[in-house]
């Protein structure tokens, strides 16, 4: 079987495919992409790191591929949806550069403090400046960690080393779970206003960009400095050009920009005060050993024996019985993401009850992708079918799952139930046909809307005029309406509104839909 290797590769994650039964190493860093796709036509699988963009043009090429391994966490050099219409699994490996992420940021807090990089350019240019670089200490410290994932925990235990005083924001872990951490969980405000140095460990997603922005930049600790070794977009960067010649913020290292490379008039490459680093959280000797050899081991595990691990498409079955589940694999998945980006803070507890014929099958594959769509809102992509259950029980939620035969005139029902910060909250999904899913329920009122794109939900009371208010904002706005489903739980009581939207809604917009005395909650949504 024949493993095309098309980015440059350690020499230990070489020798396994090497070394193994039947494989056939095809090692060619550097490829063109007419070359990669010529290379890859009998290929069975692909190797790659971020230098190979594989398109849904080279997915179409490779007649024999089964797999491609990512050596690393992200995949966006991947075309997952054409590695599903292809059948192809895809693989990455996020757990083999934690440790030299979380020692990175720890390096860079210790070079802010000390100004390390500056007082050694100037030492270099002949001057012997002492007085100059006067640090400070970082024992007794307060460290503020936006993010309690795999990275910020370790983060948590080497501030913890140092002496410092680590506190935690992060609004879906229970604050049981920060605790046993030993550390204090804050809320956001909370957090800026109390870090000497605070650093990100968050997903770029709606939410998450621009966090640090002039508004929350204006309400942080005079003095404090700010550490982004996670990922670009989280910081508005013109605005923390202006903090820190403000002298509000004392400094920043980043190792990750909103555009890589920055351009060159980024106004944060020339302040002394900011630390740079192109994109290093990874770049160790260690790490890139680590990520080679995980991924050529899940490449050759699956060739040989069938088994897939750390698998970002797909969860661990047989090629025949994924064909049967995967329509209820989508639902369930989507159902976990609804359920996140509703009611995902301080998660307690997920539900899972499945109903009618999709209990013919194994139902863990489809637990499997539910926990994946809750977890993957909160902490990107680390979270894939495989590892889901374990990061899962890892943040202390509880799992459970239920079998029933009535599945309330459906012929195929899945039901995810959450319990957090805001409470018990229901969702039911539905099979209308072999490929047709859809939102069939949520919180006792009965819906019908389709699982897919921008999704606009509204929770307001039971009053005329509601459903004309909401098709002229959005008709003001220029956003066009899909699909609209609308439930209310009884008359002149509680009733929420599914929007399937062409595009996302913008803030202003948003705030429109929320200031309107009848409606209560407005949210987005994209699955």
């Amino acid at each position: 079987m024949k493993v095309l290797v098309s980015d440059k590769f350690s020499t230990e994650g070489l020798q396994v495919l090497e070394q193994a039964f039947g494989i056939n190493l095809d090692y060619q860093p550097g490829l063109s992409t007419e070359q990669l796709l010529e290379a890859v036509v009998d290929a069975d699988a692909l190797i790659v790191r971020s230098g190979t963009q594989v398109t849904a043009a080279v997915f179409h090429a490779a007649k024999k591929l089964r797999v491609v391994g990512r050596a690393g966490v992200g995949t966006e050099n991947l075309d997952i949806e054409a590695a599903n219409l292809k059948g192809v699994v895809v693989m990455h490996t996020p757990f083999g550069s934690t440790t030299t992420t979380a020692e990175h940021t720890i390096a860079m807090v210790l070079a802010l403090a000390r100004q390390i990089p500056i007082a050694c350019q100037s030492t270099k240019n002949g001057e012997w400046n002492t007085e100059q670089f006067l640090g400070v200490e970082v024992t007794g410290k307060t460290i503020g960690i936006a993010g309690a994932g795999k990275i910020g925990r370790l983060v948590v235990e080497r501030a913890l080393a140092l002496k410092m005083k680590p506190i935690v924001y992060d609004p879906y872990l229970a604050d049981d779970t920060i605790r046993r951490l030993g550390v204090e969980n804050v809320e956001f405000d909370e957090l800026l206003a109390r870090a000497d140095f605070l650093t990100l460990h968050t997903p770029l997603k709606a939410e998450t960009a621009n966090l640090l922005n002039r508004e929350s930049l204006a309400n942080i600790k005079p003095g404090c400095y700010i550490i982004n070794c996670a990922t670009g977009g989280l910081i508005d960067e013109a605005a923390l050009a202006e903090a820190i010649k403000d002298g509000r913020v004392a400094g920043a290292a980043l190792d990750v920009f909103a555009k890589e490379p920055p351009e060159r008039n980024n106004p944060l490459l020339g302040l002394d005060q900011v630390i740079c680093t192109p994109h290093l959280r990874t770049a160790t000797r260690d790490a890139q050993v680590n990520v080679t050899v995980q991924v050529a081991t899940q490449v050759v595990d699956f060739l040989q024996n069938g088994i897939i691990a750390n698998a970002v498409n797909v969860p661990s079955i047989s090629a025949e019985l994924l064909a049967i589940l995967r329509p209820h694999i989508d639902l369930a998945e989507r159902l976990g993401s609804f359920q996140a980006q509703l009611y995902g803070k301080g998660l307690e507890e997920a539900r899972l009850e499945y109903a009618g014929t999709v209990n013919n099958h194994p139902v863990e594959p489809l637990t499997m992708a539910a926990l994946k769509g809750l977890l993957t809102p909160m902490i990107g992509e680390e979270a894939n079918y495989i590892n889901a259950p374990h990061l899962a029980r890892e943040r202390r939620i509880r799992i459970t799952e239920t079998r029933s035969e009535s599945s309330r005139g459906f012929a195929s029902m899945i039901r995810l139930t959450v319990v957090g910060k805001t409470g018990e909250h229901s969702v039911c999904g539905a099979m209308f046909g072999e490929e047709d899913y859809r939102i069939v329920r949520v919180d006792g009122c009965n819906v019908e809307a389709l699982p897919h794109g921008h999704i606009l939900v509204l929770f307001n009371e039971d009053r005329p005029g509601i459903i004309g208010f909401i098709g002229q904002v959005l008709g003001e706005a220029e956003i066009n309406i899909a699909g609209m489903n609308l439930s209310r739980q009884s008359v002149d009581g509680r009733a929420i509104s599914l929007i399937n939207i062409d595009s996302p809604v913008d803030e202003e917009t948003l705030g429109k839909l929320r200031d309107h005395p009848h409606i209560v909650a407005a949210y987005q949504l994209l699955l």
